[in-house]
């Protein structure tokens, strides 16, 4: 099958930073299903790994996010047959959704919202999965709960912040503050329903307090390490903080008076364990497909970078590095 993958770890403009290649179809365990790829996303990990993780034998294979066809079956297999459409956001462990055919476990898969194409269904899941878990397995809350609370999004016209917005507005009842600096960026996430919107290049502290609120919630989804001091300062007493990036070094102590509790959210976390709860991810996905189809939430894809090659992958991680990328962006595949 043809894949795109790295040899090397390092910067975006390095030769052959990504290349084509032909490679065995994956062998299929007993849980797992072999989907034929049909459109793929890009996300920040992507880069991540493919500026620092050192291949270990041949080429790394990477892309997590991916709609496409089920053409197999592990012995195992239970949820779903040949033929069904699927999408869902992989195991970083595993080689990734930038080839023809993944492999990949059913408890972490959902189904295709009718209502997208593959293209377009493939810049959910991930994203989708980060907000959920950071609003319910992070922050605890229950669907239908913080009434009276807010909840402040750092990020909030990335990918994950244009789910986490929407998820926070249709199943809980927080008041949802988000930061965008750029008229587009403050738009966008109007338009994915933030109640208020701030500018993080400025005092988001005083900002924040302009508003009359102190936030219970903080979902600090880039720069954290740059932003931390105001998050310090404004959020409520005992109140919780959940990050996603990876600040260089977050100095804890600070947090003491105020009795915070500082989270990561990781949503590899159930597949890379096998977690006893694993399946939760594959409940989860089916519900935002079901959101999806009924209107509920709204596609925050806003890219579409035509047909998964080197060439156009590579201007996607591009793209990613800039950071000024709104919600997410897609390809077809092969």
């Amino acid at each position: 099958m043809k894949a795109i993958g790295y040899d090397v770890a390092g910067p975006v403009d390095a030769p052959d930073a990504l290349r084509m290649f032909e490679t065995p179809k994956p062998e299929v365990g007993p849980r797992d299903l072999l989907v034929e790829v049909r459109g793929v996303s890009l996300n920040p990990v992507d880069v991540k790994l493919r500026e620092n993780r050192a291949p270990e034998a041949g080429p790394d294979i990477l892309g997590f996010d991916a709609a496409g066809v089920v053409v197999e079956t592990g012995a195992e297999v239970t949820g779903y047959k040949v033929g069904d459409a699927v999408f869902y956001a992989g195991d970083v462990t595993r080689p990734g959704s930038n080839a023809q055919y993944q492999a990949v476990d059913e408890r972490i898969v959902g189904r295709k919202p009718a209502s997208l194409d593959f293209t377009e269904a493939a810049g959910i899941p991930l994203t989708a999965i980060t907000a959920w878990e950071m609003l319910f397995d992070s922050f605890r809350l229950s669907e239908g709960g913080g009434a009276g609370k807010s909840l402040l999004v750092i990020g909030g016209a990335g990918g994950v912040g244009s789910i986490l917005i929407q998820l926070a507005k249709t199943l809980t009842k927080l008041t949802v503050i988000a930061t965008a600096s750029r008229p587009e960026t403050q738009d966008w996430v109007r338009k994915m329903g933030a109640d208020h919107v701030i500018d993080h290049r400025g005092d988001m502290a005083a900002q924040v307090k302009d508003l009359g609120l102190a936030p219970e919630y903080v979902a600090a989804l880039t720069a954290t390490d740059q932003h931390y001091p105001a998050i310090l300062d404004l959020i409520a007493p005992r109140g919780h903080i959940a990050l996603i990036d990876d600040p260089q070094g977050l100095d804890i102590a600070p947090a003491k008076p105020k009795a915070l509790t500082i989270s990561w959210e990781f949503m590899f976390t159930r597949s890379m364990f096998e977690t006893a709860d694993i399946e939760l991810q594959r409940d989860l996905l089916n519900r935002v497909s079901q959101m999806l189809d009924d209107g509920t939430l709204q596609s925050t894809v806003t890219e579409r970078l035509g047909q998964m090659s080197a060439a156009s992958l590579l201007a996607a991680h591009a793209r990613q590095e800039s950071g000024r990328v709104i919600g997410k962006q897609v390809l077809s595949g092969f």
